[in-house]
């Protein structure tokens, strides 16, 4: 059974507006194995937010970004009792440099798939959400009635180049089939935006599970549509990376995987 989503997105919120606005931009940071960046709010909201969710739905195991891998792979093996999956902080990079684009991504996965997905941007103060086969909301709105009007040569592509295989990252920079291109420097908030209407097509050669999975259903349940490169759902309970080609538009859509050769699988 889903947790109470009102409820769910009160302990993101709360916990998001008690850590993060006052350590923007003013935090230390440093760097972890893999390249990426860590500070005290990832492990400070992933504390409270994980302490929160147990509290309420014991039933449910806990996996967050900064755990161990080997933890993590095991949650992963078996989600058929209900698995969290947070990532505190997406966006820590920005968060660190004073850019305001960031956010908190949680998803409840259960039989191998997203059944639940909040994802919540502080600064902002918009709480995107979504459950399974119920609809996505932006705040207390409904998701998916907003499309871009622009055709989508005239449009904006929320395009992630550095993860990209070489060859198609110089094809889109150089002959690109959209006008303009973003990459905001969090992946939940590239999915929400574009559920939102905020973009036309989406492309991100590489992100792992607790950047896509809360978002990867808002986008769904929003009415859009989403692959990897290869024609494969996005969403795959593994820690191994997955890309995703999506837009929220089937015309969009259509025409970007066209562009991009994708022969779908799914």
């Amino acid at each position: 059974m889903c947790p109470d989503l009102d409820q769910l997105r009160q302990i993101v919120i709360h916990t998001a507006q008690e850590n993060l606005p006052h350590r923007f931009a003013t935090i230390k940071s440093q760097w972890k194995a893999d390249g990426s960046l860590l500070t005290e709010a990832d492990l400070i909201m992933q504390k409270q937010i994980s302490e929160s969710l147990t509290t309420h739905w014991p039933q449910f195991a806990f996996l967050g970004e900064e755990m161990d891998e080997i933890q993590q792979t095991q949650l992963l093996s078996d989600t058929t009792q209900g698995v969290w999956c947070l990532d505190p902080l997406d966006g820590t990079r920005n968060f660190a440099a004073g850019i305001p684009c960031f956010s908190v991504s949680l998803a409840l996965i259960m039989n191998q798939e997203v059944v639940t997905g909040v994802v919540y941007d502080p600064l902002r103060d918009e709480c995107f959400s979504a459950q399974k086969n119920q609809g996505a909301w932006i705040n207390e709105k409904v998701l998916g009635k907003i499309y871009p009007h622009e055709p989508l040569n005239n449009g904006i592509g929320l395009i992630d180049l550095k993860r990209l295989p070489p060859d198609l990252a110089t094809r889109l920079a150089t002959h690109p089939p959209y006008s303009s291109q973003r990459s905001l420097g969090s992946v939940a908030l590239d999915w929400c935006w574009l559920a939102a209407g905020r973009g036309h097509v989406y492309l991100h050669g590489r992100q792992k599970i607790w950047d896509y999975a809360a978002g990867s259903l808002i986008l769904q349940e929003a009415g859009g549509y989403a692959t990897t490169l290869s024609g494969e759902s996005v969403f795959k309970p593994t820690l191994q990376p997955r890309s995703a080609v999506a837009a929220l538009k089937k015309e969009f859509f259509d025409e970007w995987t066209a562009w991009l050769g994708i022969n779908l699988l799914i």
